[in-house]
């Protein structure tokens, strides 16, 4: 029997309408049945950057799914559009990008576009499920640092987690 909080954290995920935007039609057939086994029943698909932007305006996704390797309009593209306050009309939609570019660089770049979570593939029905809960029960506030904007980046300290150099703090989603 689930408490009552535990129901309402379940909530949260099961609530949520997802927008999937994948160019590789078996991806998003993947991604579908993760949903799906999470308790996502409300979801639509894009199988481009340009149609994931006219979906975002026309059906107000809570969280968008993005990967990030894609013709005409890369994941990179995609997220500098859709993180442009007074261009853009939904700059603060959450997205976690899921890629099977895990390599650092991508990571960090993903994190400066501003990206909400980050996701390698293949992905597990339980990451993509803590994934979105972090995002519904824990929304961090959208911010303008000089030309960035997003959400408010997390700060890790030395005392946190091992780096290599201990005076320089780094951003994660």
């Amino acid at each position: 029997m689930y408490s009552a909080m535990q129901r309402t954290r379940e909530e949260l995920v099961t609530s949520a309408r997802v927008l999937v935007i994948d160019d590789d039609y078996y991806m998003r057939k993947v991604i579908r049945s993760l949903l799906l086994a999470i308790g996502i029943k409300t979801f639509h698909e894009a199988a481009n950057g340009t149609d994931g932007l006219e979906a975002i305006c026309s059906w107000h996704p809570d969280i968008v799914l993005l990967d990030w390797e894609m013709p005409d309009m890369t994941g990179a593209d995609f997220m500098r559009s859709v993180r442009s306050p007074g261009t853009f009309p939904l700059p603060d939609v959450p997205v976690i990008m899921i890629t099977g570019h895990v390599e650092r660089d991508r990571v960090v770049q993903a994190i400066r576009l501003g990206v909400n979570e980050f996701l390698g593939k293949p992905v597990s029905a339980r990451a993509l499920h803590d994934r979105i809960l972090s995002i519904r029960a824990r929304p961090r506030v959208m911010v303008q640092i000089g030309d960035y904007y997003g959400p408010e980046p997390r700060k890790v300290t030395a005392n946190s987690r091992n780096l290599t150099n201990p005076l320089e703090p780094i951003w994660v989603v």
